[in-house]
């Protein structure tokens, strides 16, 4: 389904009663909503309505030309809501839905219920330049985000999730290699241009934090600051996890989600 913005689309799935209460989701860079397919049934099942959300020039999103920041994502989030008539959510965002996850709870607060924020970054990293020039101009060489599929991959999952669970694998791996260039290339950008720290502690939600500890791309240190400077933030790590640690272990990662979500209900 689409929600029209302007001239472009965002793409949504929403499910779930109307009058249930909303659990809103945002996922990484070169993923798509369908990364939170482990988190579904088991949200429906306890009486959620779920809503997850392409980012723009991910997964059935139009991608927008030129840079973006963190504010424009989150204003996407914020103006999906409003045309589908939904006033308060409890957000969970994943990396760079974690870091859009951040502008959203400081810029829009009476939208957010509570907040989950994973293997996620309060700021710009030191080095980052270093780190994300190659993969950016490598997509640019390319017009393709799939010379980055298979690093991607080693980055978000330890060496025991291929052969466990070859389908998902590769499922995922054909997702990063089909961004758009626009999209990965303009949240990229985003990335490279965000301080959120001396924000944090205005936030009022409650916040859960979680990583995992083996997490290379968003380390623990980062995720434990963020819930340092939240006021009542949580902090939980997942063992045995790089980054997508609710597709990796999902069991593990839902029976952190599932009481969080019920006890601020």
């Amino acid at each position: 389904m689409f929600i029209n913005l302007d001239d472009r689309r965002i793409y949504f799935d929403l499910m779930g009663a109307e009058d249930a209460p909303v659990v809103c989701f945002t996922h990484s860079l070169s993923s798509d909503s369908g990364m939170w397919a482990e988190q579904l049934p088991e949200l429906l099942a306890a009486g959620y309505r779920v809503l997850r959300l392409d980012m723009r020039g991910h997964g059935g999103s139009d991608p927008v030309a030129g840079d973006y920041t963190m504010t424009d994502l989150a204003g996407d989030v914020r103006a999906s809501l409003d045309a589908l008539g939904l006033r308060k959510v409890h957000f969970i965002g994943l990396s760079i839905g974690g870091m859009l996850g951040q502008a959203f709870a400081i810029n829009h607060p009476d939208y957010v219920a509570s907040l989950m924020l994973c293997d996620t970054m309060p700021a710009t990293p030191e080095g980052a330049e270093n780190a994300w020039g190659p993969r950016l101009e490598a997509v640019r060489k390319a017009n393709s985000v799939a010379p980055l599929a298979d690093g991607t991959m080693e980055r978000w999952f330890t060496d025991a999730f291929k052969p466990r669970n070859p389908a998902r694998w590769q499922q995922i791996h054909a997702t990063i290699a089909g961004t758009t260039p626009a999209g990965y290339l303009g949240c990229g950008a985003a990335i490279l241009n965000f301080d959120f720290r001396d924000d944090l502690p205005a936030i009022k939600a409650p916040a859960l934090v979680i990583c995992g500890d083996d997490d290379q791309g968003t380390p623990p240190a980062g995720n434990k600051l963020i819930a340092e400077k939240i006021p009542g933030g949580r902090y939980e790590e997942m063992a045995d996890a790089r980054h997508f640690p609710n597709v990796e272990h999902p069991d593990a990662f839902n029976a952190l989600m599932m009481p969080w979500l019920q006890s601020h209900r």
